[in-house]
Formats: C-alpha cells, structure tokens, sequence
C-alpha cells in the first residue's frame, strides 16, 4: 500500500486545466454512487444464485464435475437447464453452446471454422470449466498433455476438451447420475483407449 502511495505521489500532473478537471471531478462522483449501486446489486445476484443452487434438485449433478466448483457448477446448471427434453443429445449443445465447428463447401473446396452464431457466455462458461477440469481430473489431463505432445496450441486442445466432456455431461443429465472418474476410466479401459496407455506411461 505504501509504494502505491508513493507512486501517486510521484504521478506527473498532466494538466491543472479547471476546465478540463472541474467535469471529470463532477463524472467521478456521479459514477462512484452507481459502482457502489451495482457492486450491491451483484452482491444480491450471487446470494440469490447461491440460495436457489442449493435447493435445486440436480446440484449433485454438477457438484460432481471434477473444475466445476461454486462458481461455475451453477453457470453448467444454467447452460443444461431442468427440461431433459430441452436437447435430443450431446450434438444439440455442442453446437449451441458454439463448440461444435462448422464445415463450410464451396464447389471443391472445405474448410472448418469456429463457430461465430452463438451464445458467447454459455461458449465461455464450457471453456472455464475445460481448462480448469485439467486440474482436477486425471484423463482430462493425460488427453491434455497427449495433444500437447502433438503439437497441438491450448485453445485448440481446450476446445477438443469441451467437446468430450459435453458428451460425459448430456450423459449424467440424461440419466440424473453424478459425474464419477472412476467409472469413467473404467469405461476408457474397456473401449481399450489408448489414452490410459499414454497417461500410465506419461506418469513413469
């Protein structure tokens, strides 16, 4: 706190104008008012958030997911929703949430791009919680480092994440059944993925 002090202190004065600084002083305390306004009004979002989270029916659901956390376990609720009719299968969100790429053709030519019709916050809020899942789950990270050591960039990779944990997602919300790794892992091992392999011989 000192050295900022100091370093307001030290600040050189780019004007001493009144004409210029007299409405800036004016804005200032017209704006300071409607931080503090806001700043109660997000307060009083997230207490409502937090009250309404813990009463819903599907909370263990998103308690389960390993990155999710109290911030964005409810933001996934919100993005799912409570009408398991609401999407037919794990595609529907992929591409509404803006994941799901979009192949374009023109005579013979293809190409792949990201999607740019979308609802940018629901986008963002998968993100989240795909990198941060990497922290907490272990195929999550083992698919992480394996695309590393292609090559691959971390937007890219993350993206790809997305995508897969959607699927796992769509699945525990179809079914009401909280996220295990366990299970998980067991059914990577019964499909013979070869990313237990990588991740076994990643740890040695």
């Amino acid at each position: 706190m000192s050295l900022l002090i100091k370093e307001i202190k030290d600040v050189e004065i780019l004007t001493d104008d009144m004409a210029v600084i007299t409405p800036n002083l004016l804005l200032i305390e017209c704006l300071v008012p409607q931080l503090k306004q806001l700043m109660l009004a997000i307060t009083q979002f997230d207490d409502e958030i937090k009250t309404l989270y813990k009463q819903h029916k599907d909370r263990a659901i998103f308690d389960s997911l390993p990155g999710a956390g109290p911030q964005l376990a409810p933001r996934l609720l919100a993005a799912m929703g409570s009408n398991r009719d609401r999407y037919k299968c794990a595609a529907d969100i992929q591409k509404y949430a803006g994941i799901a790429p979009v192949t374009e053709r023109s005579g013979k030519k293809e190409w792949i791009h990201w999607r740019y019709s979308c609802t940018k916050f629901l986008r963002q809020t998968f993100v989240e919680w795909a990198g941060l899942s990497v922290r907490y789950s272990f195929w999550a990270k083992a698919y992480y480092r394996q695309q590393e050591a292609k090559g691959k960039p971390h937007n890219t990779i993350i993206r790809s994440l997305v995508f897969k944990w959607i699927r796992i997602l769509f699945r525990c919300w179809k079914t009401h059944t909280p996220y295990d790794e366990s299970t998980y892992l067991t059914a990577l091992k019964s499909k013979g993925s070869p990313l237990l392999k990588f991740a076994v011989e990643s740890e040695l």
